[in-house]
């Protein structure tokens, strides 16, 4: 460059940009370009613009220097000159040049050339992006735009009113004005053709048609006469288009669009369900993504209507495309009611044995909802639950394990067909860890009913003791069980010592064997049960007596999703084999502790869960008169703010305990949405004066329908006691996209006791 001579700087220049468009730097040359721009030739201005859009952009220095050289530009007489200008602060104008210029620009979109005009237009929209306040220079105009015969100039002014509509509410307001004049055009397209050689595949000018539909969309949005003024053209687009062709199908799928988002009359909203139900059925699997995609968001709204397309949405679910599959799988999930249960609980099942492995834990997930919430009876619930973890029990969530005995212990009248059917499974497949645990849990509980085999719904079985034992043993050893799946066979091996007769002390055996277990839990279970077969067997009946059964309106009562603080590492968080060591509330600690005291007598029998649910207050007893000498025990509700709530996430914060130099925080995220949100993760930045320590979260899974919560405690310490501010980062996924917020705390709630 420092060397060449005038001739030949544009030649140098022209492989610069080639070198550039290998990946090589070429930032040396920006230089170059402003002078060649300032250059009054028109072959070296050609160069020096073209290498201005792909050397600078608008945080270079450099490109502030060609701004007076644009503006003369501008003026010149030539159009091509003229053009080079717009081209280039359309394409990297920066905020402080769009400023500056947009004067000029609004000039020229006065001009007599179509050809200047059309660039002027899309100019005049980069600067709206840019500064949309500067739109109000440009509004004016822009309805007188509409006029134009030229196809480049109407097409520019369609996309201008577009956005003055979209960053102004004001402008809208007045270009809804337009409908009419918006229709007519539209119309000539579709009836007579508006230009010959912009036809694509048999359909008139579908670029335009498209941005037409879309700015129609917007002036329509929430406004009755806008919409009642353009019903009749998308009834008529809708059935005037033809879909064989892509572009007919882009100019259909975009009138669909407009149909759900304004307020349009029933029958044209069934006509638009209709045209997605024909996309279904093309070949093109991105145009059946992309229907499926749209009666998603539509299913809630128009139900019925979707309904009708049901078996093309089942039979997608056979499709190769991952993706396809994934969206046919929710919009079958969302199209489950009372009256279809059955039959699409069929074809879900028969999907969930063949689904890829990363569909199989959301697609479990959603018939356990579907089951829970449609389920025509108790026996057909059960079922179709066991019929899941049977396939993929390795997918299903934790909780799933309590919420099936749940509904197992309330259905007495299905606990021999229950514990039948569950004894089948475990002696077929040990390797489903959910349905060993449920196996061996109903065993321990009605090893009883099992070893009678009197059930006239399934086909009996003739059961020695020795045989449920050897399945219990099998659990116990294999090498496949997890150490909760241990857990749960000990605890049913030593529930049937009451249930059985002959084999107590095979039983006996077995315990202490797992007395000196690696396993510290196992360890400590077996040590109890040896103690309660050597010290306290007299005890032994009422403590391994069969669980009540659990009161349906107690909170949590949804099969597919969290009920209450299900905690991963925690035997606590659901209820172990036998039930004997679920989480206690403080009015049953009292009770255990007079247990304790010796004065079992004046404490009423009662289940676990009756005493945790609530003592009765009328009542005088000695468990009451102990909550009162500790100071009362009742549990208190802690205080909770909501920072964050936006499309149907959620987040409170709550404080748990507070010193003079540290506090102890909770956040509790939710998700009200239909779908489930998955690698959710929280991130938090105090001021240096503050120290942040965040302990490990619940979970990364929000389930849908707000069924559950992912918790994080955070302490921190505060030396300095200045004030708290704290500022956190949300980062979740919901179908597919990743979502990014942040928000600022400035207050915080007191604690309980405070």
């Amino acid at each position: 460059f420092r060397q060449s001579d005038n001739g030949a700087r544009t030649h140098n220049l022209a492989k610069l940009l080639y070198v550039h468009m290998l990946g090589y730097p070429a930032h040396f040359g920006q230089m170059e370009c402003v002078r060649l721009i300032a250059s009054p030739r028109y072959s070296e201005k050609r160069i020096g613009y073209l290498g201005a859009m792909m050397l600078l952009d608008e945080k270079q220095d450099a490109s502030l220097l060609i701004t007076n050289s644009i503006k003369n530009d501008l003026s010149h007489s030539s159009q091509h000159v003229q053009s080079l200008a717009l081209c280039t602060l359309a394409c990297m104008g920066s905020a402080e040049m769009c400023r500056d210029l947009a004067p000029e620009i609004e000039r020229l979109l006065g001009a007599s050339d179509s050809y200047i005009k059309k660039k002027a237009i899309l100019c005049a929209v980069h600067i709206v992006r840019k500064i949309p306040e500067l739109g109000e220079l440009y509004t004016p105009l822009a309805c007188s735009l509409l006029s134009e015969k030229n196809h480049g100039v109407l097409h520019s002014a369609v996309v201008l009113i577009t956005e003055l509509c979209e960053r102004n509410p004001d402008t809208l307001r007045q270009f809804r004005k337009t409908v009419p004049e918006l229709v007519h055009i539209m119309k000539g397209l579709i009836m007579s053709g508006y230009s010959p050689e912009h036809n694509v595949a048999g359909i008139s000018d579908p670029f335009l048609q498209v941005r037409i539909l879309r700015l129609l969309r917007i002036l329509g949005r929430c406004n009755d006469a806008a919409s009642d003024a353009m019903n009749d053209l998308l009834a008529q687009v809708a059935t005037n288009t033809d879909s064989s062709k892509t572009a007919g199908s882009a100019v259909l799928y975009e009138t669909v669009l407009t149909v759900m988002d304004i307020r349009s009359e029933s029958g044209l909203r069934v006509l638009a369900v209709n045209i997605l139900g024909r996309f279904l059925l093309n070949n093109d699997r991105n145009i059946r993504y992309i229907s499926m995609t749209s009666l998603q968001k539509i299913v809630q709204t128009d139900h019925t209507a979707v309904q009708r397309h049901r078996g093309t949405i089942v039979d997608c679910l056979k499709d190769q495309d991952a993706s396809v599959k994934r969206r046919a799988l929710e919009l079958s999930l969302a199209l489950v009611s009372a009256t279809n249960i059955r039959t699409m609980m069929k074809e879900l099942l028969v999907f969930l044995s063949t689904c890829p492995p990363e569909l199989r834990a959301h697609t479990a997930s959603g018939i356990f909802i579907a089951a829970e919430r449609y389920a025509p009876s108790q026996r057909w619930h059960i079922d179709t639950i066991l019929h899941v973890l049977i396939t993929a029990g390795g997918d299903v969530r934790d909780e799933t394990v309590p919420n099936l005995i749940k509904l197992i212990t309330t259905a007495s009248e299905l606990h021999c067909y229950t514990v039948l059917k569950l004894y089948r499974a475990l002696i077929t497949d040990i390797s489903q860890q959910s349905l060993v645990q449920v196996a061996c849990w109903c065993i321990g509980e009605y090893g009883d009913l099992l070893l009678k085999g009197e059930c006239d719904d399934i086909e009996p079985m003739q059961l020695t003791e020795d045989d449920v034992l050897d399945a219990l043993e099998t659990v116990l050893q294999s090498h496949m069980s997890s150490p909760a799946s241990r857990a749960f066979a000990l605890t049913a091996t030593m529930k049937l010592s009451t249930r059985i007769t002959n084999n107590v002390d095979r039983i006996r055996s077995i315990v202490s064997i797992y007395g000196s277990c690696i396993d510290v839990e196992l360890q400590q279970r077996a040590v109890e049960y040896n103690a309660l077969f050597k010290k306290y067997d007299h005890m032994r009946a009422a403590v391994l007596e069969r669980m009540p059964v659990i009161d349906k309106s107690s909170p949590g009562d949804t099969l597919g999703d969290l009920t209450g603080e299900v905690t991963k590492d925690s035997s606590m968080s659901k209820p172990v084999p036998g039930g004997s060591t679920l989480p206690l509330e403080p009015a049953s600690q009292a009770f255990d502790l007079l247990d304790l005291l010796g004065q079992t007598d004046t404490v009423p029998e009662a289940s676990h869960a009756e005493s945790a649910a609530a003592p009765d207050p009328a009542g005088p007893s000695t468990g009451r008169d102990l909550l009162d000498l500790l100071g009362g025990l009742e549990t208190t509700v802690v205080p909770s703010v909501t920072v964050y709530e936006k499309g149907g996430v959620s987040l409170k914060l709550q404080c748990d305990s507070q010193t003079e130099t540290a506090v102890t925080l909770t956040f509790t995220a939710c998700n009200s949405t239909q779908n489930d949100i998955t690698k959710f993760t929280l991130q938090a930045a105090v001021p240096k004066s503050i120290q942040l320590q965040m302990k490990a979260p619940s979970g990364s899974v929000l389930p849908a329908g707000g069924h559950s919560a992912i918790t994080q405690t955070v302490v921190l310490s505060n030396p300095s006691k200045t004030n708290l501010k704290m500022r956190v980062r949300l980062s979740y996924s919901n179908q597919g996209m990743v979502c990014q917020d942040t928000v600022q705390i400035d207050s915080f709630p007191s604690p309980a006791w405070t």
